[in-house]
């Protein structure tokens, strides 16, 4: 057996960075976020809850801290669901996650308003297979093992490949592991198969460790959000602050498309991905999003979620996901199903 070429030491900052699409299993793992300083200037602060690699690095690589009239006072979390709790605590104002950590706080009956949205590629939601193994289709994972995240975007995404191949989870052997753990197994050929998310799919394939049985593209929405605490939102100066601090990600996010090298030096550096795994990723799903607005469509992508993981008992009742939206700063923005970017062609 070869010895693996994704090492825990890289992994150990991967797992702090890049759980933002983990669900309620990541909870576990912090619940409280360590200081992260302090940006700008003013009497008003807005703090910001943020993961290594997040937005206090993209806004900062893009120049959008350098003329603030307000502070930001930044507090990094190992994860989503932590984050959120800290936003329901009232001790963050806002904070950007996945698309599963929402349906899971929704779920808990957490105070959390989602006021923003960005739409990417799902080309990094993944099921993987070693590059040796048999299966070619996804029909075929029936009574294989998969390893996957419990509650992740990817769990949804494995849930959403199976049915699509007329199959269930119960058809196959899950064996719910964080992503360390999951990476030993699928290397050493413990696992048939690994449904993760980007940047650990741009690993294994840049390693040559695993090929791509199916991706999420048409079965996971893509979708990512910045969430505020209720409190923060009735507040008129506050209110305020939120909105610019979104314009600058807006603006930061338009860099990024059009800077995709600089981003995944920077991005490589504050999470301790190699640069070309972070480079791949940029291209693939984290430099393809496109700012957009939390309208009926995103409502209902997310509540499709929401209703699979009450089905599957993870939630513990019926969730209304639109209860907990707070449209205000849509704007003109495009709609949530605005196709993302694509390196190579017209943004």
């Amino acid at each position: 057996m070869k010895r693996p070429l994704l090492l825990p030491a890289v992994l150990a900052p991967l797992a702090l960075a890049l759980s933002a699409c983990s669900g309620a299993s990541s909870a576990s793992t912090s619940t409280v976020g360590s200081g992260g300083g302090t940006d700008g200037k003013g009497a008003l602060t807005l703090n910001v809850g943020d993961q290594k690699g997040g937005s206090e690095a993209v806004l900062r690589a893009a120049g959008e801290l350098d003329d603030l009239d307000y502070k930001i006072r930044w507090s990094t979390f190992t994860s989503g669901p932590p984050l959120l709790e800290a936003v329901n605590a009232k001790a963050v104002d806002i904070g950007g996650v996945g698309n599963t950590p929402p349906v899971f706080a929704a779920g808990a009956g957490s105070k959390i308003k989602v006021v923003a949205a960005s739409h990417g590629t799902a080309s990094g939601d993944t099921v993987l297979v070693p590059n040796d193994s048999a299966l070619k289709d996804p029909a075929q994972l029936k009574g294989r093992s998969v390893a996957v995240a419990q509650g992740s975007s990817a769990h949804y995404n494995l849930v959403a490949t199976l049915r699509k191949a007329g199959l269930d989870l119960k058809d196959v052997k899950v064996k719910y592991l964080q992503p360390a753990d999951a990476l030993a197994a699928f290397t050493a050929g413990k696992v048939d198969a690994w449904a993760v998310w980007d940047p650990y799919t741009s690993q294994v394939l840049r390693a040559k460790q695993g090929r791509v049985l199916s991706d999420g593209n048409g079965l996971s929405n893509g979708l990512g959000f910045q969430v505020a605490a209720p409190h923060a939102l009735g507040d008129k100066k506050k209110s305020a602050a939120i909105k610019d601090y979104l314009d600058r990600l807006h603006r930061a996010q338009d860099w990024v498309f059009k800077h995709p090298e600089a981003w995944a030096k920077v991005w490589a550096k504050d999470t301790g991905l190699p640069y070309e795994v972070a480079l791949d990723a940029v291209k693939r799903t984290n430099g393809t999003r496109v700012t957009v607005a939390v309208d009926q469509g995103a409502i209902d992508s997310e509540q499709k979620i929401a209703d699979t993981f009450t089905q599957l008992k993870l939630i513990p009742r019926k969730v209304d996901f639109g209860a907990f939206v707070d449209r205000r700063f849509n704007g003109d923005l495009p709609p949530s199903t605005t196709a993302p970017r694509a390196y190579g062609k017209e943004s």
